[in-house]
């Protein structure tokens, strides 16, 4: 059936939509082809791509069998012909036509055919029509045949770039798992090889100390004291290290928590450590959100800790864990606080902005507290001013 020009127009807008949802060279093809042959009213369609220096019939649709599959040189095919000069070509009859290769069109029903090139400066491929019998398409028939040309050239440069951010995709994630291997490698041999040896120096000296304690006087037992201190730093650090690295791996089991029963918790535990300090804690009453409970209780771990630490030389300390705007949760003490000129290093791994006499710490839980709020596609910040306290406030899922 001839479409009008109006009708063809409004079939091409049609087409042009679904060719732009097209995320595949499939795809476009089946759009492709049909849509040929019902703006031109021909008896067939194919749809042929530039293969270096080939043509590859790679699809058609038509009332007999054409080339579906086949390559010829470029040379030698109408369609080659039509890329080669980056203009599209009409034959009203195949036969008088020394450009084309009658041998090839003599066990087909062709007897006349259109060949539009698709993208005009050089060209990736064309489109074919064929009529039955001797026919020339009209002028808007041809201007409706490359304006689907022009746009199955949008759609492949579209299917290419897809096909392109896919592979980076893929090759992203192949190397993101090779990461995660290396990870999960490192944290096998902290835990194995580092914990044991370390285990070990604390058990000989804490056995030198008691066997020998007389023998080596109040210098050898200063230097076993400050050896222990050493090795207990060093355990830490590696719980820490193994802490940051669990932080990174592993899928988000993400659920309902209560944060406000866990920062009961949390803080229960530390009052019971260290019984004789005088804290006064302030918890909201609803403070559930969604994320991966096991992770958000080491959030809750580090920041509690810290206010908990930094609050030591306070008469009366105070902890508030609460609600603030925009659906942050935020952790606020009355303890040391901190310069904010510096507070771009608190997240930073081994940053400290406390010296290791004033505050114990290894510098890596607040990187810790970051990778893990990163993770949650939330965002993490600090306020304080020295001698002032410090809140820390964050959100989930941006």
């Amino acid at each position: 059936m001839q479409l009008s020009y109006v009708e063809g127009m409004e079939r091409l807008v049609l087409v042009v939509q679904q060719l732009a949802t097209a995320r595949t060279l499939e795809a476009v093809m089946v759009i492709v082809r049909s849509a040929a042959r019902e703006l031109s009213g021909a008896d067939g369609a194919t749809f042929v791509l530039r293969d270096d220096d080939h043509c590859h019939y790679a699809d058609e649709e038509a009332i007999g069998p054409l080339w579906k599959g086949k390559r010829f040189p470029l040379h030698t095919c109408i369609s080659g012909w039509a890329m080669l000069h980056r203009e599209p070509v009409v034959i009203a009859n195949i036969y008088a036509d020394p450009r084309i290769p009658h041998d090839a069109y003599r066990p087909t029903f062709v007897k006349s055919l259109a060949m539009t090139p698709i993208r005009r400066i050089d060209p990736v491929g064309a489109i074919g029509t064929y009529w039955a019998t001797q026919y020339t398409p009209t002028p808007e028939q041809l201007r409706l045949l490359q304006g689907l040309a022009d746009a199955v050239s949008v759609a492949l440069e579209n299917v290419d770039l897809l096909a392109n951010l896919e592979r980076r995709v893929e090759e992203r994630t192949a190397q993101l798992q090779m990461i995660n291997d290396e990870l999960e490698s490192f944290s096998s041999a902290v835990s194995h090889d580092l914990r044991a040896p370390l285990r070990a120096i604390d058990a000989f000296t804490a056995q030198l100390a008691e066997d020998h304690g007389e023998a080596l006087g109040s210098v050898g037992l200063a230097v076993l004291k400050r050896v222990h201190g050493a090795t207990s730093r060093m355990q830490a650090l590696v719980e820490d290290l193994l802490a940051l690295s669990k932080a990174s791996r592993g899928v988000l089991a993400r659920d309902q928590v209560d944060l406000a029963a866990l920062a009961r918790e949390i803080l229960g535990e530390l009052q019971r450590a260290d019984p004789q300090r005088e804290v006064q804690v302030v918890i909201a009453p609803d403070l559930r959100v969604d994320g991966d409970p096991r992770l958000l209780r080491a959030v809750l771990d580090n920041l509690l800790g810290n206010a908990w630490k930094f609050t030591r030389k306070r008469p009366r300390g105070r902890i508030e864990v609460g609600h603030g705007a925009d659906d942050c949760v935020f952790v606020r003490d009355n303890g040391a606080g901190f310069d904010p000129t510096y507070q771009d290093k608190l997240f930073r791994p081994f940053q400290r902005l406390h010296s290791s006499t004033e505050f114990e710490g290894t510098g890596i839980g607040l990187a810790t507290v970051h990778r893990i709020i990163h993770r949650h596609g939330g965002r993490i910040w600090a306020e304080s001013a020295p001698g002032e306290g410090a809140t820390f406030s964050f959100t989930l899922d941006g």
